[in-house]
């Protein structure tokens, strides 16, 4: 699996720097960056206050809000000392990347509040590219990353953008600076680092078109997985969460996530929804297990935990989990998770070939029904 780490981080900033490095003589700040308001000369400096915020991030374990501290350039420094910053501020936030443990995740308010050492070596690889392309443009220099490098910021930051044959044009389009055929212009975006969701001695961590392509192909994922992991069961629903980016309808909150133990980063599981809720409020929720990981109540613990989120969310009712008749085991984990079964013999769809149990919202402000 293609990972984002520091350096990745290196080869960005120091494609960007080498173009922008041949017009220094140039008057930045009398020249618009781009469809920015911004000139040249602010927006490279905005790069370099990015990458210093993101590695003071990860170095400082921020989980709360940003770590309160700005870069301030000398009076005086000239538009080649501003690359110099740039470079240098890169380099730390490469060094944050490689350091901080894979398990760790600090502040970033969009759109979960938290982000991975490789959702931040992403966002930062994100500016670097964006607002090169802005200060290009301005200059009239000619600047474009390399296609697969941005195939993988897609696949992390923006999974609910449908892909196209040519990435760095659907970076473009996404952030509001640039056209694709047959798509409306963007005129606000976001990007998505992934949904986790704590549990007592799990975290569920949601999983990225990237992670899921690897684990459909027989990968990891990027887990350490125990061992036997990861099931059967999670990589078929990775293929599906792949199907669906690929055609443009993954919803990545209602995807899929992998089961992770606290006290040693391994991978237990795989848990996700079927769908996005349909009209009456209803998603269905489907788990598996590694063999070694069984008999421990994770599988609960999860389904309890990914239940209840679930129930939090306005579009959500009840939430639904299916199950083969003589499959007693999961019968019994979706029992102590608090689900009601609502069918009787012969009722479970086509056959009587399922059982079928729910939990439901109970009130305003109440979790669920148990």
């Amino acid at each position: 699996m293609r990972t984002l780490g520091g350096e990745q981080v290196e080869e960005a900033v120091a494609g960007a720097v080498a173009l922008l490095r041949t017009a220094t003589d140039r008057d930045w700040r009398a020249t618009r960056a781009g469809r920015l308001d911004w000139d040249c000369r602010y927006t490279a400096e905005h790069v370099a206050s990015d990458l210093i915020a993101y590695a003071g991030q990860l170095a400082g374990r921020a989980t709360e809000a940003y770590v309160p501290f700005e870069i301030t350039l000398d009076e005086g420094t000239g538009n080649e000392d501003v690359l110099q910053v740039i470079e240098t501020t890169g380099a730390l936030l490469a060094a944050a990347v490689r350091t901080t443990p894979r398990e760790v995740r600090a502040f970033h308010p969009h759109p979960f509040r938290s982000a991975d050492r490789e959702g931040f070596a992403a966002m930062g690889i994100t500016e670097v590219f964006l607002h090169t392309h802005d200060i290009a443009e301005g200059l009239g220099l000619t600047y474009e990353p390399p296609a697969e490098r941005c195939a993988d910021l897609l696949t992390r930051l923006f999974p609910h953008v449908r892909p196209d044959t040519d990435p760095w044009r659907t970076l473009l389009w996404a952030t509001g600076r640039g056209d694709l055929p047959e798509r409306a212009p963007v005129t606000g975006w976001r990007w998505h680092n992934n949904l986790v969701i704590p549990a007592e001695r799990l975290t569920l961590q949601g999983l990225t078109p990237a992670a899921a392509t690897d684990l459909a192909a027989g990968g990891d994922g990027g887990f350490a997985w125990i061992d036997g992991g990861p099931y059967q069961g999670t990589r078929d629903a990775a293929g599906m969460l792949v199907k669906a980016y690929e055609t443009g309808v993954h919803r990545p909150v209602w995807g899929v996530f992998v089961l992770v133990r606290r006290e040693d980063g391994r991978a237990v599981g795989g848990i996700g929804f079927h769908g996005v809720p349909d009209e009456r409020g209803r998603v269905e929720i489907g788990y598996d297990l590694a063999e070694a990981a069984r008999g421990n109540g994770y599988a609960t613990e999860g389904l309890r935990a990914l239940s209840d989120w679930a129930l939090g969310r306005e579009a959500v009712t009840s939430v639904r989990a299916t199950t083969e008749p003589e499959n007693t085991a999961s019968q019994a984990v979706i029992a102590r998770a608090g689900f009601v079964r609502i069918t009787e013999d012969g009722e479970g769809g086509e056959g009587g070939e399922q059982f079928v149990y729910e939990l439901r919202r109970r009130a305003p402000g109440a979790a669920a029904e148990r």
